[in-house]
């Protein structure tokens, strides 16, 4: 797997690199990010809805409700399977019809319902390393998003 690690420093920081793989995503995208509370999941996430032409503010965790969508240039469809009791409830939501439609898919959570997202996919591993930086890790887990972690790279480097 093609795969890029980066060093966030700022939550804005975060914020730009979803902002910017949000322009390097192919569509239809499927973004499952991972890592622990605080970890920079949503703060990830308004980066892309910054990068889909969506007001970042707008972007809350959903955890009350299991997908919130966002409409910009693009779409983002914005899932938290935090709470889920079950991971059947991530199938009754219909899941796949979003996985397989146009605009950008993120997950987050998504180590609860690996199982169920299609093998084509971004994963994004979040880490803490301090108060303020992350470590972010992509793994393109197939070749069209192995071309946006290259650029994305690229941009980093």
């Amino acid at each position: 797997a093609t795969e890029a690690v980066f060093v966030s420093h700022s939550e804005q920081k975060t914020r730009k690199l979803g902002r910017d793989l949000a322009r390097l995503l192919p569509d239809p995208a499927v973004v499952a990010l991972v890592g622990t509370l605080g970890s920079g999941k949503t703060r990830l996430v308004q980066g892309l809805a910054e990068g889909c032409g969506c007001d970042p503010r707008l972007v809350t965790s959903p955890t009350f409700v299991l997908i919130q969508e966002y409409l910009g240039k693009r779409r983002l469809y914005h899932f938290d399977v935090y709470r889920l009791q079950d991971v059947s409830e991530f199938v009754d939501l219909g899941a796949e019809e979003y996985f397989a439609g146009s605009g950008i898919c993120a997950i987050e959570w998504a180590d609860r319902v690996l199982d169920y997202l299609p093998t084509e996919r971004l994963d994004v591993f979040l880490e803490i390393r301090d108060t303020d930086s992350r470590t972010v890790r992509v793994v393109a887990r197939d070749l069209r998003y192995a071309a946006c972690v290259e650029s994305l790279r690229l941009r980093y480097s």
